[in-house]
C-alpha cells in the first residue's frame, strides 16, 4: 500500500535523509488520508452508507404514495366520480332487466296463445278448408281456368267459408299486427271473388296473391304455420 507513495514523494525530495525522513512520517501517517486509491474507497463508503440511510424514506414515501392513490380510487369507484364506466354498468343492467321482462312478457304470451290454439280444433279445421280453397283457386287462375275458381270461391263474400274462416280469425287473432293482416285478407278476397266473377285473369292473379301472402303472414304471426297443411 505503501509503495506507490513513496515513489510520489521521492520527485518531491531528492535527498536521502529527506527521502528517509518522508519514509518515516508517511509511515507513521495514516494512508488513506494521501493513497488516491484509499480516497476514492472512502467516498464510495460515504456515498453508498448516505444512500442506505436515505432508501427506507424513500420506501416508505413510496408506500404511502401507493396508498393514497389507492383509498381515492377506491373511493371514486364506489362514489361514482371520475369512473363514467360505473354509470354505463348501471344503465346497462337496467336494459338488460327490461329486456329480460320483455323476454318473459314474450314467452308468457305465446303459452297463451298456445293454449288457445290447443282448445280451439273447430277453429283450426276452419282455417284448414281456407287452405285448401284458396290452394285450389291459385291452381285454377294459374290455368286460366277462372269457372272453376268461382265455383270454388262463391258468388260473394257471405258464404259459409268465409264466415267460419273469420270465426277462426275473430278467435285467434290478438295483436294489431294480426287484425291488420285479417282486414287485408278479407278486402283482398272480396277483390279476387269480384275479379273472378268478372272473369278478369290479371286482377284475379293480383288479388289472390294479395290474400295469400296477408294469409300467410298473419299464421306466421299467431304460430299457426305449423299446424295447418298445405302452407
Amino acid at each position: 500500500m505503501a509503495t506507490p507513495f513513496l515513489s510520489t514523494a521521492n520527485t518531491f525530495h531528492p535527498s536521502p535523509l529527506s527521502s528517509s525522513a518522508s519514509s518515516s512520517s508517511s509511515l507513521s501517517t495514516s494512508p488513506s488520508l494521501f493513497h488516491p486509491s484509499t480516497q476514492n474507497a472512502k467516498r464510495k463508503l460515504a456515498i453508498c452508507k448516505a444512500v442506505n440511510e436515505s432508501a427506507p424514506l424513500s420506501l416508505n414515501l413510496t408506500k404511502r404514495s401507493l396508498s393514497i392513490c389507492f383509498i381515492t380510487s377506491f373511493g371514486l369507484l364506489f362514489s361514482g366520480k371520475g369512473c363514467p364506466s360505473a354509470n354505463a354498468a348501471i344503465l346497462e343492467a337496467e336494459d338488460d332487466e327490461e329486456l329480460l321482462e320483455k323476454v318473459k312478457r314474450d314467452r308468457k304470451k305465446r303459452l297463451e296463445k298456445q293454449g288457445v290454439i290447443s282448445s280451439s280444433n273447430k277453429e283450426t279445421g276452419y282455417l284448414q278448408d281456407l287452405v285448401y280453397r284458396l290452394s285450389k283457386v291459385g291452381q285454377a287462375i294459374d290455368n286460366n281456368d277462372l269457372s272453376t275458381a268461382s265455383s270454388v270461391l262463391g258468388g260473394s263474400t257471405n258464404t259459409d267459408w268465409v264466415k267460419n274462416a273469420n270465426i277462426a280469425f275473430t278467435k285467434l287473432s290478438s295483436s294489431p299486427e294480426e287484425k291488420t293482416e285479417v282486414d287485408t285478407f278479407n278486402s283482398s278476397l272480396a277483390s279476387l271473388i269480384s275479379s273472378v266473377t268478372r272473369n278478369d285473369v290479371e286482377s284475379s292473379k293480383l288479388a289472390f296473391v294479395l290474400s295469400a301472402s296477408a294469409f300467410q303472414k298473419w299464421t306466421a304471426l299467431t304460430g299457426l304455420t305449423a299446424q295447418l297443411k298445405g302452407l
